[in-house]
């Protein structure tokens, strides 16, 4: 296993960060509780440390599976969930005010079964005014509810808002992949000018970068990925993530790994001391990952896969 401290804090965290996005048991499919426990065992056996989940993911489901499977390991365990999305009539609200931002944190904290949590992010930013945000994340950091705060899904305009508050976040997540490039001069931005440890979601755009899927590959309804919001497996970007996976798996055999350990291999090597967060939905799915680790790819590899995605 690979560690990294992230900035502007002490926490040792692992390379690999297990996504919590389909323990909330909505959206991707068939999924299952047991396999979801089962994942998280093989990651802690296989030193993995660190936990990403949100409480909207399943409104609050993916915090309870998460807090089953770490059962009596919380304290040797880095949980990062976040807040700010909510739910009211129906539709998605986004809201970043420090009233909601405390009642939303004592629901995290009683359905995760902890005093604390380790990074509260940002999950999506509303109008609040940053100022006030960073004020409510501070005081509930002197209360000890959390240790650190990170972002999420920030870009344009709201990053300038961030520049006063250099090291003050320890992280900031965006969606990268060899699927999708299109943040990766955000990622590079805040990662500088904030002094935040890089993470990556959708590491894996979404499955289509495990080579499991081809162009024939069809959704039921109760998987997200059937709406054509979700372009990597539609028209003419699934024909060239196809043309990326073909690449990966010549790759991936000439180093004896898995597409998808090789996909997360180029996201390690290629954004300098960044966490690769990816969602599993089984223990043999989290194998595979874990396979990214330890290793890298030749400066020729990285130039095919820049070549290919790009």
């Amino acid at each position: 296993m690979e560690y990294i401290t992230l900035k502007n804090s002490d926490l040792s965290v692992s390379r690999f960060c297990m996504g919590g996005c389909p323990m909330g048991g909505y959206g991707w499919g068939e999924t299952n509780e047991n396999n979801f426990l089962d994942a998280i065992d093989t990651a802690i056996g296989n030193g993995v440390n660190f936990f990403d989940t949100a409480d909207t993911y399943g409104l609050g489901q993916s915090e309870l599976t998460l807090a089953k499977g770490l059962k009596n390991r919380r304290n040797n365990i880095v949980i990062q969930s976040k807040f700010g999305v909510r739910i009211i009539d129906g539709k998605t609200v986004y809201d970043n005010s420090p009233q909601y931002m405390r009642e939303a944190l004592e629901k995290s904290l009683t359905r995760l079964n902890t005093d604390y949590i380790d990074i509260y992010v940002i999950h999506y930013r509303d109008d609040t005014p940053i100022e006030e945000v960073v004020n409510g994340l501070k005081t509930l950091q002197k209360e000890g509810k959390i240790r650190y705060f990170g972002l999420s899904n920030i870009q344009g305009e709201k990053l300038s808002e961030l520049l006063p508050y250099k090291n003050l976040f320890v992280n900031f997540q965006n969606e990268y992949s060899l699927a999708c490039r299109k943040f990766e001069n955000d990622i590079q931005y805040v990662s500088n000018k904030l002094n935040a440890t890089p993470l990556t979601w959708g590491s894996l755009g979404q499955g289509i970068l495990t080579g499991k899927y081809d162009i024939n590959t069809k959704f039921d309804s109760s998987d997200r990925r059937s709406r054509e919001i979700y372009v990597n497996f539609h028209g003419e970007k699934l024909k060239k993530n196809l043309e990326i996976v073909e690449q990966l798996k010549v790759i991936a055999q000439n180093h004896g790994k898995t597409v998808a350990s090789t996909a997360i291999r180029f996201i390690l090597d290629n954004i300098q001391d960044s966490v690769v967060i990816a969602g599993v939905k089984n223990k043999n799915q989290m194998l595979s990952n874990l396979e990214a680790l330890d290793w890298s790819l030749t400066k020729k590899e990285i130039e095919i896969l820049n070549e290919v995605s790009l």
